[in-house]
């Protein structure tokens, strides 16, 4: 039989050790080649995850087993985690040697099975609560908290004393201590420091945890935290670490919504400002987490990729990577969210992530945004929740895509989401496409996933925001290797699924199949090894749908005599029978059909029914032996003689002539991006239902604690999304001229404020306008708008990246692709009045 893998051990151990060269690049003892590696962070042997699993009576190894099976065919290498040590230690630092390590060396010999690095940090700081709260733990970090660990000696003490024990302790599955671990690339000494005080003592706690360290006899480069109180960058460097750790949060963290518009602009560049003290020290780099939190799209992480490369980040792993076993609830850390099963788009672009960073070579260039949406064999599309990585021998993509690829005779790994040149699938789950030898293909299906709430937002066990959901779809392959009326043999295990092939089309369920050309003798075996795997390897959870869910979001207005069409995803344990939209205007009602196309219905609304006033309806989902209504959820229809719920959906109806509102203080306050501050809060005015949004800022500019040599900028912005806003009257915006203030400056003073709409390609037009005490109106004419600075909103983690977007964009104004409005308090403001207060209140926005 066929033999598809290689000898794990021989692998890593051909390498030898890791050590960073003079020109600051973690090497390969033994080739003296580059280090490559990507992945995630994973934290199931410690703290909420581990909790979870026993309250859910997971058997944790086996899970882990799953999970780091999906790692490898993501094609990640690297793993990097801030261990819990306060659950592993004592108030001494001696280690304890428990379920939680015994867990973590479990998933350590896993990882090494399928040829996975790590890069460990020993000390996180943290209590083991979140998102729940701290239990009492036996660790120092518990005793002292992580301000004490850096300045309290007993704290520092025992520290050293944890970090020695830790890189001697002995894994039991390998056989191996950690400090001897081939596996391991580099120590990373603790997780986000936050150093204060002098820079004598900052280089002295560092000596003595490299001491520590290297007391143990290894060898392997120490990493220091540099992305964190960076003015310490030199003196963390004096304390004898090899590198530097940075992480990465473009879009901020916590919106508890997702993010919406062009984030492309966002992960333009990365720019270190103390990139040449780095250099003097020859100290490496890599980063330990990264995300576009509160982004449920797939086009961004290459291109966080690409700019990692070029500013010469080596290694990097994303954060963080949810337990399949969780996934459904997202309770662990609700502003990310990653799983193949659960998010497959976003993972498939973490798999073309880590192509980027074994095939783009550090420090290339290219160039500014937008021209580098399209970089080597990879490419970015905002417009299209597309990325994609098309080279002689693999294709990825994680939506639908036109790309033709490369080279097909070449071919031999394909992955991606929805429909190529290659692969039509109809279903909502990853497909991965592998080619065994001549006419001979692997294929993995994963079932759908599909969210039916907000993953972002205030979640709990109770509350799921993602189902999965196994049914048979078409597929559709079109590859030369293959031909027309291929056979195809599920190989999973309990799989006895037996698709019917017509031509190059079939239906096909979640699990494991070879796709052999007409006329191919088999040759292989369901039991082959594969990639450090077994051919017929499949992990997915089972269908777990227990009830109808319904998804969907009224425009919130339009314009009358307009077209409309209402869309809707319903995924129930059986597909309906029936979804239709009841629709009312005054005592008449309207029953239209919903048409079907995957998990999603719609209708169209005739125009003649889109008069100005109100448009309520409800959507009927008729299954075998019920109907459920919505927006009540509830089992019945509206005309029932017992049916008591009477909500409906909601949409405005006006004249094309109406203001179109941007911004309203009492519904939209809380959706503001912007950095907060105490003096900030919503009050009522003497209207009924009005309030205004009072934004008083004391300073202009405030001290960063994480980079006290920033240069100042006397600037506060923040902005609103307006794409909802917009969405039903984007006829009527070419016949708006003026934008409208309406508020008042607040300290008994005018304020000038810079008011910009921020374009879909990341540009901004604006102007400055003065804002006076007095409550009322202010114009601002569409005509008068210029180009203005960007502001990277949200503001991203670390602080020291650039506050403006430079862009290489040549668009002109156009208000039909505006995406955000942004508002800034520091443009216009005379010198000597920077340091003053500065305050607005704010009750609404218009186009008039």
């Amino acid at each position: 039989m066929l033999s598809f893998g290689n000898s794990i051990a021989q692998s890593q151990s051909s390498k030898g050790e890791v050590y960073v060269a003079t020109n600051g690049i973690m090497k390969w003892t033994k080739n003296n080649e580059e280090v490559h590696g990507f992945g995630v962070n994973y934290t199931v042997p410690f703290a909420h995850g581990y909790r979870t699993a026993k309250h859910l009576n997971i058997n944790l190894k086996k899970a882990i087993d799953n999970d780091v099976y999906h790692f490898s065919r993501l094609g990640f290498d690297l793993y990097r985690i801030h261990v819990w040590d306060t659950e592993i230690s004592d108030t001494l630092g001696n280690l304890i040697e428990n379920e939680h390590l015994d867990a973590f060396d479990y998933l350590l010999k896993k990882l090494k099975e399928k040829n996975i690095n790590f890069i460990i940090t020993p000390i996180a700081f943290w209590g083991n609560g979140w998102p729940e709260p701290d239990e009492n733990m036996p660790g120092f970090s518990n005793k002292y908290g992580k301000n004490d660990c850096l300045t309290n000696p007993e704290a520092i003490k025992a520290q050293q004393n944890y970090l020695f024990q830790f890189l001697n302790h002995v894994n039991p599955y390998t056989g191996v201590a950690y400090k001897d671990e081939p596996n391991i690339i580099a120590f990373e000494i603790s997780n986000e420091p936050h150093h204060r005080g002098d820079a004598e003592s900052v280089t002295k706690f560092v000596q003595g945890m490299t001491n520590s360290v290297r007391k143990t006899g290894t060898k392997k480069p120490i990493f220091y935290n540099i992305s964190h109180a960076v003015h310490f960058a030199d003196a963390y460097f004096s304390g004898g670490i090899q590198g530097g750790t940075f992480q990465w949060y473009p879009t901020g963290l916590g919106y508890q919504r997702e993010l919406s518009g062009n984030l492309l602009p966002n992960v333009d560049a990365y720019k270190i400002p103390f990139e040449e003290m780095i250099k003097k020290h020859k100290g490496a780099k890599l980063v330990y987490e990264f995300d576009a939190a509160d982004v449920g799209k797939s086009y961004i992480y290459p291109a966080m990729a690409r700019s990692f490369r070029e500013a010469g980040i080596q290694i990097a792993t994303h954060f963080a990577y949810d337990p399949t076993y969780s996934a459904n609830v997202n309770t662990e850390y609700n502003t990310h969210y990653m799983n193949l099963v659960y998010t497959p788009q976003k993972a498939l672009s973490l798999m073309i992530t880590s192509e980027a960073f074994h095939q783009i070579p550090m420090h290339k260039n290219f160039g500014k945004y937008p021209d580098n949406t399209s970089f080597d064999n990879f490419k970015v599309d905002y417009q299209n929740d597309l990325a994609e990585y098309n080279s002689t021998h693999k294709f990825i993509y994680t939506n639908n895509t036109s790309t033709k690829p490369l080279n097909e005779k070449k071919l031999n790994q394909i992955a991606g989401f929805g429909n190529s040149e290659i692969v039509n699938y109809e279903g909502k789950g990853a497909y991965f496409l592998d080619k065994l030898s001549k006419g001979v293909w692997r294929l993995e299906v994963m079932p759908d996933a599909v969210w039916v709430d907000n993953p972002f937002g205030h979640n709990s066990p109770k509350k799921i925001i993602g189902v999965v959901n196994w049914a048979a779809w078409k597929m559709k392959i079109n590859l030369n290797d293959l031909g027309s009326n291929f056979s195809i043999e599920a190989i999973n295990d309990e799989n006895i699924f037996s698709p019917q092939i017509y031509k190059t089309s079939f239906s096909i369920m979640p699990g494991t199949y070879i796709l052999s050309k007409k006329g191919i003798s088999k040759n292989w075996s369901s039991k082959d090894e594969w990639k450090n795997n077994k051919l017929n390897d499949f992990f997915a959870p089972k269908s777990n749908v227990t009830k109808t869910y319904l998804k969907h979001i009224p425009v919130k207005e339009i314009s009358e005599n307009s077209e409309l069409e209402i869309t809707a995803q319903i995924v129930a344990q059986k597909n309906p029978e029936k979804v239709e939209l009841w629709s009312y205007n005054g005592f008449k009602r309207e029953i239209l059909t919903m048409k079907k196309n995957g998990y999603n219905y719609s209708v169209k609304i005739p125009s003649e029914i889109i008069k100005t006033g109100y448009l309520n309806y409800q959507i009927i989902v008729k299954e075998e032996d019920e109907s459920i209504t919505f927006p009540a959820n509830l089992e019945g229809e509206p005309n029932d003689w017992d049916f008591y719920e009477r909500s409906t959906y909601e949409i405005s109806i006006v004249p094309n002539s109406n203001p179109i509102y941007l911004f309203n203080a009492k519904k939209d306050a809380d959706l503001l991006v912007k950095e907060w501050r105490n003096t900030f809060k919503l009050v009522p005015t003497k209207n009924e239902d009005e309030a205004e949004y009072q934004l008083n800022i004391e300073k202009l500019f405030v001290q960063d604690n994480e980079n006290l040599n920033a240069e100042p900028i006397y600037d506060y912005s923040f902005k609103h999304f307006i794409l909802d806003k917009i969405e039903g009257r984007k006829t009527d915006l070419s016949s708006k001229e003026n934008l409208i203030f309406y508020g008042r400056a607040l300290n008994n003073k005018p304020c000038k404020l810079q008011i910009a709409f921020v374009m879909n390609d990341g540009s901004s037009f604006g102007k400055i306008i003065e804002i006076g005490t007095e409550l009322k109106e202010y114009k601002l004419s569409l005509n008068d708008l210029s180009p203005v600075k960007t502001v990277t909103l949200p503001r991203p983690y670390p602080s020291f990246l650039s506050y403006y977007l430079e862009h290489g964009i040549r668009s002109n104004f156009d208000i039909k692709n505006s995406e955000s409005i942004q508002f800034s308090i520091g443009p216009g403001i005379p010198n000597n009045e920077l340091e003053d207060a500065h305050g607005i209140s704010i009750i609404s926005v218009s186009l008039k």
